[in-house]
């Protein structure tokens, strides 16, 4: 095989990417590399660096399963702890030397047996790359979302998204305007406050936020994790199971999601002594149908005299005025935006192009499809990981991600050449996500969310049942997906939630 020709080409090198490395190389596979487009490995870690960013999944459910951690500082991970980690396995795995960095992918295209990748280095240089099999491990959480708010290139001051955070602006007492109370602004908010920051806070709709009750692990403890006395090992199980009892109160079950809901009604009225504050703060909508968030510190710094919560959305901007969606108009000093990302439609879909000259991105102009969350119809010796329906709600996406790397890694040693999914395999997946999806309140919750399309109005985000209930349905898998393969046992219309 010819320099430029590789057998398998992943883009992207963060949990996913790695995931998928590892199995490669531990099952035999001895051609393939890494497209990184950042100077590191590292993915989310690499790029959020906003003050107080960490993980929101305990630490030690949140690692690679054949790289345990016992040394995690505390029971949620700080970000740059993560990205430590991450390029420790790399070193340890060995992967460094099929890693391109500072590398993106600007094309990809089926040519009759292979992906015809166009590549751009950071130094301007631009080459093709041949690749038998492509694996699009870019994330779900890569390029950030800005509000289409009139006026915003107006602002007099720094703005900036918090993944990508300016370290060189001082906030020391400036007046900060933090658009969004989602994941990253729960975080960051107690940091801008501790800071000295004043805060005026832009908040659309209220989150429902739960005890977070994390704390720095003991240097007694972290001993324990690495004495290799099965510690370590009977944490992570415990913390498993205690993630996939989470599934029942954020898919709609009536009883655990009462119960958790007034753990969270709890947490706020234990919080907030102000009444007003308080019902401004409650959510208005279904517990689970947003992401359900984790704090200690969001509402005290809410409540402090450094914030003024501003029950609007963001509506426009007038140089250094902020124009709230009620009207009213406020002045700061630098603006930053807590606003997510592009997560029903991802960037890198526009970039790859299968048979019949579609675009994924065409392909997906409804919502995101694939069988097995994974391999995509007209699209052939394709895999996405962290694509399609294979995210999580209630536990660790990373075991997401190493099932995914296990069905990719056995497909590739049980069904060499060309692999077509056929259609009907990726519809009567895409019918069964939409059946167990129905009346959830992922849907009928009364919010929205980053889970659903708004094209559509399908769960595509999100895995509609449990980490077991994923692991069965991709062991299960036999090939009858591919076109070419005969038929087996599985059933791709068999039921997803048991």
């Amino acid at each position: 095989m010819s320099a430029d020709r590789v057998p398998v080409v992943i883009i992207g090198a963060g949990f996913a990417g790695i995931a998928l490395a590892m199995q490669l190389q531990r099952s035999g596979w001895d051609s393939f590399v890494i497209i990184e487009r950042g100077d590191s490995v590292g993915g989310t870690w690499r790029d959020n660096h906003y003050p107080g960013v960490a993980c929101d999944v305990p630490s030690h459910l949140y690692a690679l399963r054949d790289h345990p951690n016992p040394d995690w500082s505390s029971m949620f991970a700080p970000g740059a702890e993560i990205h430590r980690y991450l390029r420790a396995v790399v070193d340890e795995e060995g992967l460094g030397e099929r890693l391109r960095l500072q590398t993106t992918m600007s094309a990809a295209r089926w040519c009759t047996d292979h992906w015809q990748l166009t590549l751009n280095s950071a130094d301007g240089r631009v080459s093709e790359l041949r690749a038998d099999n492509l694996v699009l491990a870019c994330g779900r959480l890569t390029e950030p979302r800005l509000p289409e708010v009139p006026g915003l290139d107006s602002f007099a001051g720094p703005w900036f998204h918090t993944a990508r955070w300016d370290h060189r602006i001082d906030l020391t007492d400036a007046r900060v305007g933090l658009v969004g109370t989602g994941a990253s602004a729960v975080q960051l908010l107690p940091e801008l406050v501790r800071a000295g920051s004043r805060v005026l806070l832009y908040q659309r709709s209220a989150a429902w936020i739960m005890p977070r009750q994390g704390r720095d692990y003991s240097p007694t403890e972290r001993r324990r994790f690495a004495a290799g006395n099965g510690v370590l090992e009977r944490t992570r199980e415990r913390l498993l199971v205690e993630g996939e009892e989470r599934f029942a109160s954020r898919s709609g079950d009536p009883v655990a999601a009462g119960a958790a809901a007034e753990v969270a009604r709890e947490h706020l009225r234990s919080q907030v002594a102000d009444a007003e504050l308080r019902a401004a703060l409650t959510p208005d909508h279904a517990f689970g149908c947003k992401r359900v968030l984790l704090s200690d510190e969001f509402y005290p710094a809410v409540a402090s005299d450094r914030v003024e919560l501003v029950s609007s959305a963001l509506a426009g901007v007038d140089r250094s005025s902020l124009i709230a969606a009620d009207g009213s108009r406020r002045d700061c000093d630098v603006l930053v935006l807590a606003t997510g990302f592009w997560t029903t439609r991802q960037p890198y879909a526009e970039l790859v192009v299968g048979e019949q000259e579609r675009s994924l991105a065409d392909h997906w102009a409804s919502g995101m499809t694939a069988f097995a969350s994974t391999v995509v119809s007209g699209f052939p010796n394709l895999f996405v990981l962290n694509g399609p329906n294979a995210s999580l709600g209630h536990n660790s996406s990373v075991l997401m991600a190493e099932e995914q790397a296990g069905y990719v890694s056995r497909t590739l040693h049980r069904f060499p050449g060309v692999r077509r999914v056929r259609p009907s395999a990726e519809d009567a997946w895409t019918r069964e996500i939409a059946i167990a999806a129905v009346d959830t309140p992922w849907l009928r919750g009364g919010c929205r969310n980053w889970y659903v399309d708004e094209r559509s109005g399908r769960l595509t985000l999100l895995w509609p049942g449990t980490i077991d209930d994923f692991h069965r349905r991709l062991q299960a898998a036999d090939g009858s997906e591919f076109d070419q393969l005969p038929r087996g046992r599985f059933s791709p219309t068999a039921s997803m939630v048991p």
